[in-house]
């Protein structure tokens, strides 16, 4: 291993923010906000402030699943934040979201608001309110349960492991990439073996579990997430790929990661289904 790549830990480690560089306005080594400025508010009874990445994306399409049943409730008005300048320390981000973390969401139909953070608790929150995506019986309830956490606990190590070192680090790596590349592969395997006798994540019934892996697992197989189907021999995942393109297909699918994207046909803000128009 070359010398630029060893590290030997100082006694006592020291924020250097002259060395933080690209992330100095996302990573710091202390919470709370760094400037004051008010969230805006729309007119819909949820306020979402968020971004499409994965996490953000759970949020969306669970929103727009929502609607497509009819309902209004879920009507939402969609704030994008730009974690690269930092705008998820601001006073009034930070007031709903204390992690300094997108997504957060206040529900302005209770009084007072409740503010909605960590994107697991969010599906949860609106599927149990609503009555939707969450499977009635025991069974199903707890599949979907136990599947939703798995995506909690299992994502950190396709994002901030294997996408950070193979896409985001200031150099390659070979220890750190093959560390993350094999446990990818392995969640995508445990996945694989799942999915071949189950036709969506808690079984035979569309769950938040589903909409919750899709945007990390679904759109890495389907070459949209870090650009590295190939890297990953995605095509040995079959079933994988078979319940990726299922839930790609849907309507509500395709609208939910277009809300806070700065991409060709994405959607800065969202307040009407119009906006999609």
């Amino acid at each position: 291993m070359s010398s630029q790549n060893e590290y030997t830990p100082p006694k006592v480690w020291k924020f250097n923010e002259n060395e933080a560089g690209k992330w100095s306005k996302i990573n710091r080594p202390y919470s709370g906000a760094t400037h004051e400025k008010e969230l805006p508010r729309g007119a819909h009874p949820l306020q979402l402030h968020s971004l499409a990445t994965p996490n953000g994306q759970k949020v969306t399409i669970l929103l727009e699943e929502l609607l497509a049943l009819g309902i209004s409730e879920a009507e939402y008005d969609a704030y994008t934040i730009d974690i690269g300048e930092g705008q998820q320390f601001s006073s009034g981000f930070v007031s709903i979201n204390p992690n300094s973390k997108i997504p957060a969401m206040l529900d302005t139909s209770v009084n007072p608001p409740l503010r909605l953070f960590e994107s697991g608790a969010i599906l949860q929150y609106l599927a149990e309110k609503h009555e939707a995506f969450i499977p009635k019986d025991l069974k199903g309830k707890t599949e979907c349960r136990n599947w939703l956490m798995w995506q909690m606990g299992s994502a950190p190590f396709l994002g901030g492991g294997f996408g950070h070192f193979y896409v985001y680090a200031p150099f390659k790596q070979e220890y750190p990439i093959e560390r993350y590349t094999m446990e990818t592969k392995r969640q995508l395997d445990v996945l694989n073996k799942h999915l071949v006798e189950n036709k969506y994540i808690a079984g035979d019934e569309y769950s938040i579990a589903d909409i919750a892996i899709w945007p990390w697992y679904g759109r890495l197989v389907l070459g949209e997430l870090y650009d590295a189907a190939e890297f990953l021999n995605v095509d040995e995942y079959t079933y994988v790929k078979r319940w990726a393109e299922m839930i790609a297909d849907r309507p509500a699918v395709k609208r939910g990661i277009r809300v806070n994207s700065s991409a060709e046909g994405g959607l800065i803000e969202r307040h009407s289904a119009a906006d999609f128009d």
